[in-house]
């Protein structure tokens, strides 16, 4: 059976309690384990795959609390490496009237930065394996070397290699180390997912198909480019396009939103047996069930307040989407 190892951070994400409100005026906020990583795993473990999370986490209360979250969930921790070094890092995030979501993060000394290449053993991984990763731990740091590693072992074995961007900006010194990292990293994944509220930050380019076509460099073979309540499509280098409608829900909190259509498309995709070779060719036999179980799974985790542990499993999707099937 594949497995889809995540590689990055771990985080408490304190929302607020108070509704549309700014950072400043919001007096009480809920405790939520996060981090784009850790989310994609608990979604595609929630989904029924073998999800494995590949960090490392502070010997404080925040990360004794994540373990607990984690293993709740069925993900695998036994390769999380527990340390004394560093902490927890934190997300305080405010949500405006739409749900959308503003950010401030207190990582300086977080101890995921501190997982290294040598805590990475290629032996764990097999050629029917997913290596999914996000650019916040790619700031200069051990961890940042660590995602090389693991790139590379995974690629050598055959794998599939998942790369999220996900822009924080407010973790950079400033945009371009952001996107220069970004870019750094985009030639070495096969499937990149991105945002259209990313694509000309990444590119530099606004038209969008022109955008959409310029990932396509080094491995890329898949782009999945997502459009929030106006769904998402899949792209391939020869111009190969299909489309995947949105579901209408009304929106609590769209954390975790994004992980949770990462994980639900890379769930559904490990089901058919896929290896680096035939991608390509299983992604464009499968689209339509792909797009559709992604979209649906988004749509649920924002129709929920706090991050992916709200999320629905496999079956509450399927009803979901049968649901809205017969109401069409």
């Amino acid at each position: 059976m594949s497995k889809i190892f995540c590689i990055g951070e771990t985080l408490i994400d304190f929302i607020p309690v108070q509704k549309e409100k700014s950072l400043k005026e919001v007096v009480g906020f809920e405790r939520v384990a996060g981090g784009a990583p850790m989310n994609v795993a608990i979604a595609a473990a929630k989904y029924g795959c073998e999800a494995v999370m590949l960090t490392k986490m502070a010997n404080d209360h925040f990360g004794d609390h994540i373990m607990d979250v984690l293993q709740k969930a069925n993900v695998d921790t036994s390769y999380v490496v527990r340390s004394d070094e560093g902490e927890t890092g934190l997300a305080f995030v405010s949500v405006d009237g739409f749900g959308e979501r503003t950010f401030n993060f207190y990582r300086q000394n977080a101890a995921d930065l501190l997982f290294s290449e040598e805590e990475i053993d290629g032996e764990w991984f097999s050629g029917e394996d997913f290596l999914h990763f996000c650019s916040v731990d790619l700031v200069d740091s051990p961890m940042k070397i660590a995602h090389k590693k693991a790139i590379k072992e995974m690629k050598e074995k055959g794998g599939i290699i998942s790369f999220d961007p996900n822009v924080r900006l407010p973790l950079w010194p400033d945009a371009e180390s952001c996107r220069k990292a970004i870019l750094e990293f985009l030639p070495l994944s096969h499937i990149v997912k991105i945002s259209d509220e990313e694509l000309s930050f990444i590119t530099g380019i606004e038209d969008e198909e022109a955008g959409i076509k310029a990932l396509f460099t080094g491995d890329v073979k898949v782009v999945v480019y997502t459009k929030g309540r106006h769904g998402a499509s899949i792209h391939f280098e020869n111009g190969e396009t299909y489309e995947g409608k949105g579901f209408k829900v009304t929106v609590a909190d769209t954390t975790g939103a994004g992980d949770a259509f990462i994980g639900g498309f890379l769930s559904e995709l490990s089901q058919h047996g896929i290896t680096s070779e035939n991608l390509v060719e299983q992604v464009r036999a499968h689209h339509e069930e792909l797009l559709t179980f992604a979209n649906a799974s988004g749509a649920l985790t924002a129709s929920v307040k706090g991050a992916i542990q709200s999320a629905p499993g496999k079956e509450h999707v399927l009803r979901f989407i049968e649901t809205r099937k017969t109401e069409v």
